[in-house]
């Protein structure tokens, strides 16, 4: 079944909206998929109604909003995806507020269901070992997920900053890489001996896999795929996944898992929360604060099996 096509007084806004997002403000095109699916979902809901279909979103009230995302939360849409959604509209019409095309932000005073925590997961440092500690000197996949593998435990990256990463932007003698985060925002992180070991492996390799047809900006990518381009971000979850199943791990490993790993076990070695923050990219120290309770766990486990009090009979 299609989705009608939204009326204009409720599209053209929105696409106002992501426009400043990513030529003003830099976000990424995953973000920017996450913020449009939420705003097209909820503008087909109220173009949908009678009493609100030809209002548009600037003569919508809070008391509407606030009927619509209840009436989603009736459909079973979890307490997360509620909170999602109502920081999508808030960000939207905090923007139109700032571009005066409202006065009012009717998503500011929003009552929403709590969210339960869910902790990051996160592998223990003998998994990672298990994970890493495939042969990859004879096939050049292995050599490059090899590499990956490694800069993403070793320097916590997300995803797309692994992807996007070009040449200019990987120094091996002052063993660092220059990533672009979230809003755009570029930090210099280091990179382990292991890891650098690996990459000098790769770089080796890695002509055999580059196109003299792919545009110049693109022969930079560090990472290329067995189709001689960058490779991208579906295919790099794929890699991983395989590499789980052949070392032999028995769970389900995506890519974030080795940035949690990386959070949780610099926490715990260190205990520098402000450093691990920076070291993440975190605009904001609660977001990293949850590795602390991934800390506590490791400390509770390290009480349990150490203190002789605690001990089970």
């Amino acid at each position: 079944m299609s989705v009608p096509e939204l009326p204009l007084h409720w599209l053209t806004p929105v696409q106002r909206f992501l426009d400043y997002l990513r030529l003003e403000r830099g976000y990424s095109k995953q973000t920017l998929q996450s913020y449009q699916q939420q705003l097209n979902k909820m503008a087909q809901a109220w173009a949908n109604q009678t009493d609100t279909a030809a209002l548009g979103w600037f003569a919508l009230t809070d008391k509407q909003v606030q009927r619509q995302l209840l009436q989603f939360r009736k459909e079973n849409l979890s307490a997360r995806s509620l909170a999602l959604a109502a920081s999508t509209l808030r960000s939207f019409y905090r923007y139109a507020q700032q571009m005066g095309l409202t006065e009012t932000n009717p998503a500011q005073y929003l009552k929403l269901p709590k969210a339960s925590k869910t902790l990051p997961k996160q592998l223990e440092i003998e998994q990672l070992t298990q994970l890493l500690s495939f042969d990859s000197s004879e096939d050049i996949l292995a050599c490059r997920d090899k590499a990956m593998l490694e800069l993403f435990y070793s320097s916590g990256l997300r995803l797309a900053e692994l992807v996007a990463i070009n040449l200019p932007d990987l120094n091996l003698s002052e063993a660092q890489v220059r990533v672009t985060g979230k809003g755009n925002k570029t930090r210099l992180l280091p990179v382990g001996s292991v890891a650098i070991k690996a990459l000098k492996a790769w770089l080796a390799q890695r002509p055999a896999l580059l196109s003299p047809e792919l545009p110049l900006a693109e022969q930079q990518a560090l990472f290329l795929s067995i189709e001689r381009k960058r490779i991208s971000p579906r295919q790099v979850r794929e890699r991983v996944l395989h590499w789980a199943k052949q070392q032999g791990l028995g769970q389900h490993l995506h890519p974030h898992m080795l940035r949690h790993s990386f959070a949780s076990h610099l926490l715990q070695s260190s205990g520098d929360l402000r450093g691990v923050q920076e070291l993440l990219g975190h605009a904001n120290l609660s977001t990293t604060q949850v590795y602390t309770h991934l800390d506590f766990q490791h400390l509770a486990k390290v009480y349990d099996s150490a203190h002789p009090r605690a001990r089970k009979k």
